[in-house]
């Protein structure tokens, strides 16, 4: 049975760190501790004192001054992990946590998952060819020698960065490696770490390289580990959860997120916020606690997404600034069907374009596949329609050989609809307003990522009200857009009244009109 010896990197808030230990430690885990050497010496000194008779726990031999983005924190690393493979005989995995990690699993349930497979955690991508690294400096962090702390000495980092590039004093990587890069928070094996301990005693040229790489945290044991262990023994994945903002912040945890970490198919959570302190009792409570069942769902990530980054105009971004030289035509009108159900959009605008003639696309913006006439490479991916959607519609319009075109949106993609309303050709909007029950909004959840088919009915009852506010927010924003031929149908009219809008919209008659929305079904799920 797995026995985990965890890698404790910390800095601060001593009594959140004895109860750290303590927690992973009572039900026979081990931990070892590197405090920063430039923390408060009485902190540490109460550490020490709290965990003395602590046999499960061992402290690193050297504490060394740690600094972000610098090889001090690998060094420290290395510290604790030779304590804890010394220390430790019995531990068969090795993990490396914050002050600010916490369990969102049981023991029982950790241990199991690391004995059914044998096999190295660690996040280990090809440094160059992945797009791990979203923005900043890439290659510049291994090829020249960084001496200073980015953080600490801004000036010096930076000047000394220019003055290498100025003389062209580049340096060559290693040439048997191949550099990798992932997260720092790693699950070894004892194998591993003793081949990794063997590696860098042997190898101080490697070592040496490291010292002067920026941030070697995220680069050192990924590139070291992916080369003493065979490929197949690694699954590249941390089992830590994180997220990070839109900014490259870490996400911080609340007494509120308990349901939804428990759910995520990770071990660990980070970061757990110091004052959650409802949250950091259950969670400790919970690393001990036996026969406790998981409902994995996995839903985190795009959950956290869907509620801080809906890209409602006054709410989370400002407005946009599409690129002005694209037109669709002055002569032309382009009628957008805006329906949050699709199939009910979809129906309408077949049964119109059966008896207007009219050509119609349906949700060509979210959905790739569908009836499209041939219009070369720009319609091939969503990406492409998105980035140039007034040349892909007049691409349709000359195609069709029209000058009217229908089609559907979804009534999120308000910045499409100003774009095209903005446009020289004539916008008509017609909005479909139907009724969502609570089985359509849980189905509309699971479509798109929200929630799994494990999700705890508690976290998805809580969800519904803010899918249907949302949903509210939609409509309001079409009303608030102010577009001159703006028209609304309704599911909870009849289909006299929706023929008067519909009639507007499609410059028909209201027979045709009506003939239209008494559609067969048209508003059913």
């Amino acid at each position: 049975m797995a026995k985990i010896a965890y890698i404790l990197l910390c800095h601060k808030d001593p009594e959140a760190i004895i109860a750290q230990a303590e927690r992973l430690t009572e039900v026979g885990d081990y931990i070892s501790i590197h405090f920063d050497a430039r923390a408060n010496p009485a902190d540490f000194a109460a550490i020490r004192n709290a965990l003395k008779d602590q046999p499960n726990v061992t402290f690193a031999a050297k504490r060394i001054k740690c600094g972000w983005g610098e090889w001090s924190l690998v060094a420290a690393t290395l510290e604790a992990l030779r304590a804890a493979e010394a220390a430790f005989p019995r531990a068969t995995h090795f993990y490396m946590v914050s002050g600010d990690c916490m369990p969102i699993k049981s023991a029982d349930y950790t241990h199991d998952f690391l004995d059914r497979r044998e096999v190295d955690y660690i996040e280990s991508f090809d440094f160059f060819e992945s797009d791990w690294i979203k923005t900043g400096m890439k290659e510049d962090r291994l090829i020249y020698r960084h001496f200073f702390n980015e953080r600490g000495q801004k000036w010096a980092f930076y000047q000394s960065l220019e003055w290498q590039r100025r003389l062209g004093l580049t340096r060559a990587l290693p040439a048997d490696l191949q550099i990798m890069i992932g997260s720092q928070w790693w699950c070894l094996r004892r194998k591993t770490v003793e081949a990794v301990l063997e590696f860098v005693d042997g190898r101080p040229d490697v070592v040496k390289f490291f010292r002067t790489t920026w941030i070697p945290d995220e680069t050192f044991f990924q590139t070291i580990v992916r080369h003493v262990v065979p490929s197949t023994e690694l699954d590249p994945r941390t089992l830590t959860f994180l997220m990070f903002t839109d900014y490259g912040m870490p996400v911080t945890f609340y007494n509120d997120h308990y349901d939804m970490l428990l759910a995520q198919d990770f071990l660990f959570a980070r970061k757990i916020s110091p004052g959650a302190r409802a949250l950091k009792y259950r969670l400790g409570q919970l690393y001990a606690a036996t026969d406790v069942q998981f409902e994995i769902s996995g839903e985190g990530r795009n959950l956290h997404k869907f509620l801080v980054g809906r890209g409602r105009e006054g709410r989370r971004f400002g407005p946009r600034i599409w690129e002005a030289q694209a037109t669709l035509g002055r002569d032309r009108e382009l009628l957008v069907v805006t329906c949050k159900k699709w199939h009910v959009a979809k129906r309408l605008v077949a049964a119109a374009a059966e008896r207007t003639g009219i050509p119609m696309l349906e949700y060509v913006f979210d959905e790739l596949d569908g009836p499209l006439p041939d219009l070369g490479g720009v319609g091939d991916s969503l990406d492409k329609r998105g980035r140039h959607r007034r040349a892909f519609l007049r691409m349709a319009f000359d195609a069709w050989e029209t000058d009217r075109l229908m089609i559907c949106i979804d009534p999120s993609h308000i910045d499409l609809i100003a774009d095209f309303g903005a446009d020289r050709a004539k916008l008509k909007v017609l909005e479909i307003a139907c009724d969502f029950s609570d089985v359509y909004l849980e189905g509309h959840a699971r479509r798109i990522g929200l929630a799994g088919d494990q999700t705890p009915a508690d976290t998805l009852a809580a969800l519904l009200p803010t899918i249907r506010s949302d949903f509210a927010h939609e409509t309001e924003r079409l009303r608030d857009a102010g577009f001159a031929h703006y028209q609304r149908m309704s599911e909870g009219r009849s289909a006299q009244e929706n023929a008067l809008p519909l009639a507007a919209f499609l410059d028909i008659t209201e027979e045709t009109a009506r003939q239209i929305a008494e559609t067969e079904y048209l508003f059913s799920d």
